[in-house]
């Protein structure tokens, strides 16, 4: 037996599994179509490097919204790409979801060692960051710590926020620009004194 006939059969199989589904959608079509979609479907979110709990999490997803939707389907001819098309959205859904997502921290289990090894005395640059920081939004304040402070690049501060590089760079420069009204520089401090 060659390819050719192989990949023939499954798709003749695929077809035959799809036309009985859309023409008499009940459980019984569905487990034919079910067997034949969920490894294709878990294999294109392995392929963009979602782990397998995630990749078979997905593709139940994905499965329910074909067997609930399937009277949308018009054309029969195209119902793998309409299937893989709700696919793709509910890869994006899944990564809208973790960028949405901000980390917690239970404030019962933090000691004060952090508290005590981040004070430092008054008129240090450590206090006076603070102070500046308070002209920021809470943004701000974000995206200046972590460049900064952190000393992140601007590619890592755009993906860890999931939001574009340039967007990284003007909100620092934009921030910078603010604080710039507030602060007089040190050489002017010094002649006024």
């Amino acid at each position: 037996m060659d390819t050719q006939s192989i990949a023939n059969r499954k798709t003749l199989k695929e077809d035959a599994a799809i036309d009985l589904f859309l023409q008499n959608p009940n459980p019984e079509s569905f487990a034919g179509l079910f067997q034949i979609f969920v490894p294709q479907l878990v294999s294109f979110f392995r392929a963009r490097n979602r782990e397998v709990a995630l990749a078979e999490d997905l593709t139940q997803e994905v499965m329910l919204t074909v067997y609930r939707k399937a009277g949308q389907v018009r054309d029969r001819a195209s119902f793998r790409a309409w299937l893989f098309k709700i696919a793709r959205n509910a890869l994006f859904r899944h990564y809208d979801k973790l960028n949405r997502e901000v980390e917690t921290v239970n404030v019962e289990d933090m000691d004060n060692r952090l508290a005590v090894a981040a004070y430092k005395p008054a008129g240090t640059p450590a206090f006076e960051f603070r102070d500046w920081m308070a002209f920021l939004d809470a943004r701000e304040r974000d995206v200046m710590t972590l460049r900064f402070v952190e000393e992140w690049e601007y590619h890592e501060i755009a993906a860890l926020r999931g939001t574009p590089i340039g967007t990284v760079q003007w909100q620092i420069f934009n921030s910078k620009k603010k604080l710039a009204r507030h602060l007089k520089p040190r050489h002017a401090l010094r002649q006024a004194a």
